[in-house]
């Protein structure tokens, strides 16, 4: 063992907690991916229960259930992507407008803080604010118009969804785009003024080119996430009112396999999402790779 390898050891052990935390609660865990190709019975086990090879998967198919939590799943996703891109750029371009550091720092701090609580902690926040006697309903009260039920309306409930993942989400990726503008060459600025570009020039001409790089990157591994609509905010939330519009692949897998005792069956379609899922992801690092040049290793 030479000198290098022998220095380099003690950052090797360090990776060890990490490796041991990924091998316990992701690849172990794995084994249980037999019970998508079983009639599971937990008295009999994982290896005793009987096979019965893809029927798990043609019952969840053919399930309109499953078709429509498909279909929320996706749209509340994509929603969620769109949103969670457009947002952060725009207060970015503004923030980098404020002229007063401490006030550009207070926002940023502010805008960042619901990044830091929990669903568990919002979830009862919001249902508060948008209940009948809520503040947003008392608002809307105030100006004559009747009281909505945010979170019991299935035309309401997925853009109460997609604005409260936003809120709660966007003062994060708000930084991310905030160091992109730090890394443009001031210089660029100054040949703009000296063209005689206005400060909307510049963010159009300037800011947002300079940005391109990074807002193609997180566009791109976005599409990782296009089954991944937010089970934690999503069960925090929602009710069976609202199933038809807010029920997601992961509240369904749940429902599933904790409360209807479908062990098979929802192990099969948590397996079709990972699957999908990993295709989309390994599309994403390569469309990334090959737009931006962006790798991991």
């Amino acid at each position: 063992m030479n000198r290098k390898t022998i220095r380099q050891l003690p950052l090797h052990f360090m990776l060890l907690p990490g490796i041991v935390f990924a091998l316990v609660f992701s690849y172990v865990p794995m084994v249980g991916i037999v019970i998508a190709f079983q009639k599971f019975i937990p008295v009999n086990g994982l290896f005793g229960s009987e096979w019965i090879g893809w029927d798990n998967f043609t019952y969840a198919f053919q399930l309109p259930d499953f078709r429509k939590v498909l279909g929320n799943t996706v749209y509340i996703a994509l929603m969620k992507i769109v949103a969670g891109l457009v947002v952060p750029v725009v207060i970015s371009l503004m923030l980098n407008e404020i002229r007063f550091q401490a006030v550009k720092r207070g926002i940023q701090t502010l805008i960042y803080l619901p990044h830091f609580l929990s669903w568990v902690i919002l979830g009862g926040i919001l249902t508060d604010i948008l209940s009948y006697e809520g503040i947003v309903n008392q608002l809307l009260g105030s100006l004559g118009a009747d009281p909505i039920s945010f979170l019991s309306r299935n035309n309401w409930f997925p853009y109460v969804l997609v604005v409260s993942d936003v809120w709660k989400e966007f003062g994060f990726s708000t930084i991310v785009y905030l160091a992109a503008i730090t890394s443009i060459n001031p210089s660029v600025y100054e040949a703009a003024v000296i063209d005689g570009a206005s400060r909307i020039r510049q963010m159009w001409h300037v800011t947002l080119p300079g940005m391109r790089p990074v807002i193609v990157l997180l566009m791109t591994l976005s599409l990782g996430n296009v089954l991944n609509a937010g089970f934690d905010q999503v069960f925090n939330l929602y009710n069976p009112a609202v199933y038809e519009s807010g029920d997601i692949l992961d509240t369904f897998v749940f429902r599933m396999g904790m409360l209807d005792f479908q062990y098979g069956l929802a192990t099969a379609i948590g397996m079709f999402k990972s699957v999908v899922s990993l295709i989309f992801i390994s599309v994403s690092y390569w469309a990334a790779y090959r737009l931006v040049n962006y790798r991991i290793f």
